[in-house]
């Protein structure tokens, strides 16, 4: 009865006691990054509560808790939200099962030798990821009771009864301790008063074994972590709540363009994650149109739309718009007239200005990324921008790093915000719930000047292009949200009465002509579209140069009682396989994406390619995946056993190193069996 488990943590950096009230705090407030089940939690209120009576809960003290994820709606706490938990605390604390503000006996009890006078407390909703089965629960409510003194946070969930008062569910009450036990040495615990009276929804309330094990473990690790994340946490813009409401009402009104994908791309993956673009947007929208009190819809243009769904989706919510993209989709003809999309190249100028649009979008917009700002302001003093920047483009083509301290990403979303703060943005960073390792959104809603000063910072925009085209670049600090002034003043003191007078107005109808569109046609240049006898050539080539370089590595090989040696040859790295092959064969590589290393990696029947050194596979040592492989996949893998020729048994000199029934090639052509795998069929209008 009671301890559910406990870990041992040591503290070797000084992190405890601090870092276990910042991991408890992300548990309050992001408990999704430990049950996948959720989606957030709402924090209603936060505050002092009294251990005696007649005294009112005071405001939050974030200091307390080792500090919040930093500016989220969830934390914005209602001014009356310390009134309303005082009360709710007055209707609560009687009920706890030792009376008087105590707990059994197996907890740690509130009210120890030398204690304080105060607890803290915080209310949370749990909110589910996806949507239950018959009708909707009833939202699950918290209140997590913090005692400093002892090192214990007690949840205690709550229900509402048909009066409207919260009784308190006894058996789910559950504490998280923190234990000193010497020097540097620290115990995470979580205990629990009725254990096998434990009721379990699969959802808030996993089973205890998940909170000994799952949580416990994640809490121990992240109470002595002092890495600082490099982003933002997610969805700290908007409401969680909200969030998950309309994402879960457009992710089931949009579900079946799933099962319609025409597109060569995972429909699963592009579907949903466009569902989560635009409940962000609305969301986001919808706030904006509060703040200024707006009745009227915001109208957008989606710059570089790709597939079109995410112009889709805001169009059919009411939101007028269109998107842009160079090339048409085969999907778009799905859409219907509803939907507004245009097959036309964007040249960043004068002629590609939206003045009367409210958002301009770029979702994943590759070479239009960084001018999106700039078009933004441009365009009308009103004109917003949302950008989630993917592949990293300058003004004029691929992005080239400068720095070395920060990951490429990391300094990719610092150009792409400084590019807003010069084009007078206070720019807002955000992190977004998508199935992408590219989540990070930068945000451009509000101005840091008058509109007096449009042709000031108009002149600021036009030197920054040109000083970047010439890499004379002060980079931004990694910080969004800091005064504009401190970062735009230098570039301000560029763009006075130094610049030519030509120079200081709009670079005439394109801003910059050099700028490279995307291609209309998109080219496939992964080495897949090279003819086949030339793959042959350089594969035979590689192998052979493996093969006979000194010395060679023999490994033994038991076939059926008779011991033979295999050649497996040597390793060199991709630089030494390149010296040896002809400047006709490099130059042709060189004009795929990837080069010698893709076309080797395409051939991974006969290269491994690990840290940037070639080596001749060993199929003996190929060793099963340690998951189990969904059933699609082991279906595709049985259908294409000896669908293919074994490249070893017709090319190595000592043959397969596998003998044929274990070698899942045809040696032969007798062995060759028709592939079963169907391609996917076209969707049919």
């Amino acid at each position: 009865m009671g301890l559910v488990g406990a870990v041992a943590v040591r503290d070797g950096g000084a992190a405890l006691p601090h870092g276990f009230w910042a991991a408890v705090r992300v548990w309050l407030e992001k408990p999704q990054v430990a049950n996948r089940r959720l989606c957030g939690a709402a924090i209603e209120a936060e505050g002092t509560v009294p251990l005696g009576e007649g005294r009112e809960a005071s405001p939050p003290l974030a200091a307390v808790w080792g500090g919040g994820s930093g500016g989220g709606q969830e934390e914005r706490v209602a001014p009356a939200g310390a009134a309303e938990l005082g009360r709710l605390w007055s209707e609560v604390r009687g009920q706890l099962p030792a009376g008087q503000g105590h707990l059994p006996p197996s907890l740690t009890p509130w009210g120890g030798p030398g204690h304080r006078s105060e607890l803290r407390a915080v209310l949370r909703t749990l909110l589910p990821r996806g949507r239950t089965v018959g009708p909707p629960a009833a939202p699950v409510k918290e209140l997590a009771v913090q005692d400093a003194f002892n090192g214990t946070v007690t949840f205690l969930p709550l229900e509402e009864n048909s009066e409207g008062k919260h009784q308190l569910k006894k058996c789910n009450i559950y504490q998280i301790q923190l234990t000193h036990v010497k020097d540097e040495e620290w115990s995470v615990s979580v205990v629990v008063p009725f254990p096998e009276d434990w009721f379990s929804d699969g959802i808030a309330y996993p089973k205890l074994p998940w909170l000994g094990n799952e949580l416990l473990s994640k809490l121990a690790k992240w109470s002595v972590e002092q890495k600082p994340s490099e982003f933002k946490s997610t969805l700290s813009l908007i409401s969680v709540a909200k969030y998950s409401k309309v994402y879960q009402d457009l992710k089931e009104k949009y579900k079946e363009m799933v099962k319609v994908w025409p597109e060569v791309t995972d429909p699963e993956k592009f579907v949903y994650e466009d569902v989560a673009i635009a409940t962000y947007l609305l969301i986001l929208w919808e706030e904006e149109r509060k703040e200024k009190g707006l009745t009227k819809k915001q109208s957008f243009v989606d710059l570089g739309c790709g597939n079109g769904l995410l112009v889709h989706i805001l169009n059919n919510e009411g939101h007028s718009g269109k998107g842009i993209d160079v090339r048409r989709r085969k999907i778009w003809d799905m859409y219907g007239p509803e939907t507004h999309l245009e097959e036309s190249t964007i040249m960043p100028g004068d002629s590609h200005l939206f003045p009367d649009t409210d958002w301009l979008i770029g979702n994943h917009s590759d070479e239009l990324t960084p001018w999106i700002p700039v078009i933004a302001a441009r365009s009308s003093y009103s004109c917003c921008y949302f950008v989630l920047p993917c592949c990293f483009f300058d003004f004029h083509g691929k992005y080239s790093r400068r720095q070395s301290k920060k990951t490429q990403y990391r300094e990719y979303l610092d150009f792409v915000a400084q590019v807003g703060f010069v084009c007078g943005f206070h720019v807002e960073e955000d992190c977004l719930r998508i199935p992408s390792t590219k989540r990070v959104c930068l945000i451009g809603k509000k101005r840091t000047y008058p509109p007096a000063e449009r042709a000031l910072i108009d002149k600021q925009i036009t030197q920054y292009i040109n000083n970047h085209q010439t890499c004379a670049v002060v980079m931004c600090d990694r910080r969004v949200g800091f005064n504009h002034k401190d970062h735009s003043d230098g570039v301000r003191k560029e763009a006075g009465s130094e610049l030519p007078e030509n120079e200081s107005e709009t670079a005439g109808r394109i801003w910059m002509p050099g700028f490279h569109p995307r291609e209309k046609v998109e080219q496939i240049r992964n080495c897949a579209s090279l003819p086949r006898d030339f793959v042959d050539e350089v594969v035979l080539s590689v192998a052979n140069l493996l093969l006979n370089a000194a010395p060679q590595k023999s490994c033994s090989n038991m076939h059926g009682g008779n011991t033979n040696t295999w050649n497996q040859g040597e390793s060199l790295s991709l630089k030494e396989v390149a010296e040896h092959l002809n400047k006709e064969t490099l130059k042709r590589l060189k004009s795929e994406y990837g080069g010698l290393q893709t076309l080797l990696k395409n051939n991974h029947q006969v290269f491994e390619v690990l840290n940037g050194r070639v080596h001749i596979r060993d199929w003996r040592k190929e060793k099963p995946s340690r998951k189990t492989k969904p059933e699609v996949k082991r279906r595709l893998s049985a259908e294409a056993f000896k669908t293919c020729l074994c490249w070893f048994f017709i090319h190595h000199p000592d043959g397969c190193s596998l003998p044929s029934e274990s070698c899942p090639y045809a040696h032969g052509t007798e062995e060759l069996r028709q592939s079963q795998i169907i391609k996917k069929k076209k969707h049919i209008q």
